[in-house]
């Protein structure tokens, strides 16, 4: 039916509101599989993808130049997703290196704000930096006090947006004004965050993700942002030949040309990884990220209704566990979770349906539930 304004022109009819369901789609059915902290699953474009770059590189088909060509379409739909340019991405295997990067950047007497009990590929290349003799210290503070921690002694502080052992979301913005007023750096961890949680990358100095995880990306792929503002106090110190200005010509020595912009930190990519990559950014981008964030915190708030919890803004349901006897439940009826300091971590993401949710109640039924 065409549909006419007040003055009779034709309108072009209304654009449908994008449903998860164009999500859903993409991936085959997983029943209790509830453990996109730990490992994403992929699309079934990406099983495709990966299945076809197999056969060319069986076949003798596959070439450097092609695999690049996706490195290089990842980067831009990655940047587009976090909102960034794209010439402010670095591409890498994953966090720890980029992280150690970091740290060998700090300049001597720095002082690193970190959270307690974060991932520690967030946490272990700044000890590791502060036993160099460099004068760096790291101060360790509980998440909720991250931004008031923040003082005029802070060089940087590297934390993670959501917490892999509970899922807690740290307060971003109430950092980085922290920061700013004190002059420090902001590194931010989005692996627990970007693929369910709207992100904007530009907003800190430097963003890291490996994209395994919410993401469903194949493990060994991983983006680093880095603005322009910080780039020179970074020391590229992974640099080969796919760091450089012009790849092709980076190969071998003498001179070294770096690339003027993010791609000076690329790590050479494990080309396979990347055939998965584009595939399962294009399925995430297919609707806004709110889309999937809402249905996500909705199974998982329909969990905490039943379980007697309270509501909360997260997909991840994190419950007291010390002895293990809830995973073991859970395992018994057939669900897939993680066991992560003394909790048991209840993770829904796209694929999850209300049937998962009536799985874990059921199998939790008659146990004392905390959180």
């Amino acid at each position: 039916m065409r549909i006419r304004d007040s003055e009779g022109m034709t309108l072009a009819p209304p654009t449908p509101t994008p449903s998860i369901d164009t999500v859903k789609a993409a991936f085959a059915p997983t029943p209790g599989f509830l453990n996109a902290a730990t490992l994403g699953l992929p699309p079934v474009p990406v099983v495709d993808a990966l299945q076809q770059a197999l056969l060319e590189w069986q076949s003798g088909r596959a070439s450097a130049a092609g695999y690049d060509a996706l490195v290089q379409q990842a980067r831009t739909l990655y940047a587009s997703f976090v909102g960034a340019p794209h010439d402010w991405v670095a591409v890498g295997s994953q966090t720890s290196v980029f992280a150690g990067m970091v740290a060998a950047s700090l300049p001597d007497g720095a002082e690193v704000l970190c959270v307690e009990g974060d991932f520690s590929s967030m946490v272990f290349p700044f000890l590791v930096a502060a036993q160099e003799g460099r004068g760096i210290t790291v101060r360790q503070v509980p998440l909720g006090e991250l931004a008031g921690a923040v003082s005029r002694r802070t060089t940087l502080v590297a934390f993670s947006l959501a917490q892999s052992a509970c899922g807690s979301v740290c307060d971003g913005e109430a950092v980085i004004a922290a920061a700013r007023a004190h002059g420090a750096l902001t590194f931010c961890d989005l692996t627990q965050a970007a693929g369910w949680m709207p992100v904007i990358a530009t907003d800190y100095d430097l963003t890291v993700c490996s994209a395994y995880k919410w993401m469903c990306q194949p493990r060994g792929t991983a983006y680093l942002t880095v603005a322009p503002q910080v780039r020179d106090r970074l020391r590229p110190v992974n640099a080969g030949w796919y760091a450089g200005q012009e790849i092709w010509s980076s190969c071998y020595g003498p001179e070294m040309h770096l690339a003027g912009d993010a791609r000076r930190f690329d790590v050479s990519p494990a080309w396979l990884a990347w055939a998965g990559a584009v595939p399962a950014l294009e399925v995430l981008a297919s609707v806004p990220t709110p889309v999937i964030r809402d249905h996500d915190v909705a199974l998982a708030n329909d969990l905490r209704e039943r379980l007697g919890l309270e509501a909360s803004a997260r997909p991840v349901v994190s419950l007291h566990d010390p002895s293990g006897a809830m995973a073991h439940r859970l395992e018994q009826a057939g669900a897939v979770v993680a066991s992560r300091a003394g909790r048991v971590r209840i993770a829904f993401h796209v694929w999850n349906t209300t049937g998962d949710v009536t799985l874990v109640a059921d199998a939790l039924a008659g146990l004392p539930v905390t959180t």
